[in-house]
């Protein structure tokens, strides 16, 4: 059950200069839909409220997410602890509840994660739970530092890290659940004494641990949660993560897919039990397909609705009600 009072604040205000790309970062698609739609999506299974903090190309995510979000403006690019400021008054209407903290960026954090680190984080009683993730390969993430009793004790960037510290694997994902009194209470104490200038939000951590507030990290089930895009290679890598993450979700919902070679199949896809989609097929939008279809190949559909039993190959049609004999009615 979503409780009323909890909250959440998307950080959306990158540029994302190297995706070489006229959009926002965050507006950049996988699996044919925006980065922040997927985490927007993940968010509202956990909270009622949502207040995006934009930046550069603020306008076009404004009206992107009308009507979903609430937005604030990060002027200038200070740090995500500066980012998180800017929402001050959003989290003051939510006194007395949990805030979680997401990256704009990151499209396969998922609604379970965010639910069972809530239940983590409550249970604990903790003022501030990082969710983390065991990467094998953890590059310069920066990395979670439990002390003897495995709570958590620091989170250390990789620059500042000694190579004991760069030798764990558990590393920060950039999300977190606060509660909300507390976080409001850490915010002004950020400083930006570091040679960036910046305000992190990971000083806030800091700072509960330092007053001696329950912290916890909460380690997720699906280290591919912590996956984010700073270039297309990046970008390229999350929908390959994607495309499986769907076709293994209608393969255990009873999809017939023989052969997974050039299928694209967007998160918001629906498909009825044995059904069968070949090779080269791209299904995208809120497509629905019935039962006991056969789809592709050489096939593109987006917002359409199939019905049973359809067959259908080598057409690209949009927003179209298919009937059985593979005409619109």
């Amino acid at each position: 059950m979503i409780q009323k009072n909890n909250c959440a604040v998307i950080l959306a205000a990158g540029e994302g200069k190297r995706m070489q790309s006229k959009l926002p970062k965050v507006l950049c698609p996988v699996l044919f839909k925006p980065m922040v739609d997927w985490v927007i999506d993940a968010a509202a299974q956990a909270v009622e409220e949502i207040c995006l903090v934009v930046g550069h190309g603020g306008d076009q995510v404004r009206a992107h997410t009308a009507g979903r979000c609430r937005c604030v403006e990060q002027k200038e690019r200070l740090g995500t602890g500066h980012a998180v400021m800017q929402a001050a008054d959003f989290l003051r209407a939510h006194a007395g509840g949990h805030t979680l903290v997401l990256c704009g960026d990151a499209p396969l954090m998922d609604g379970e994660t965010l639910a069972a680190a809530l239940a983590f984080h409550k249970q604990a009683d903790n003022a501030v739970t990082v969710i983390s993730a065991r990467l094998e390969d953890p590059a310069s993430y920066g990395r979670i530092i439990r002390d003897e009793a495995g709570r958590l004790a620091a989170i250390v960037e990789y620059k500042d890290a000694d190579a004991n510290q760069r030798a764990v694997k558990e590393i920060n994902s950039g999300a977190y659940w606060f509660r909300t009194n507390d976080l409001l209470e850490v915010l002004p104490r950020l400083q930006n004494n570091n040679a960036q200038g910046e305000y992190y939000l990971t000083d806030a951590v800091s700072l509960l641990l330092q007053r001696g507030a329950a912290a916890g990290a909460f380690a997720a089930e699906n280290p591919d949660v912590v996956l984010g895009a700073n270039n297309r290679a990046d970008l390229l890598q999350l929908n390959e993560k994607a495309r499986m993450q769907v076709i293994n979700r209608l393969l255990a919902a009873g999809v017939d897919i023989p052969c997974a070679d050039g299928l694209l199949i967007g998160p918001d896809v629906t498909v009825g039990r044995d059904t069968c989609i070949l090779p080269a097929t791209v299904l995208c939008g809120r497509t629905s397909v019935g039962e006991g279809c056969r789809l592709g190949p050489a096939l593109r559909l987006e917002d359409c609705r199939v019905s049973d039993g359809t067959v259908l190959s080598c057409c690209d049609r949009t927003g179209e009600v298919i009937q059985r004999e593979g005409k619109p009615l």
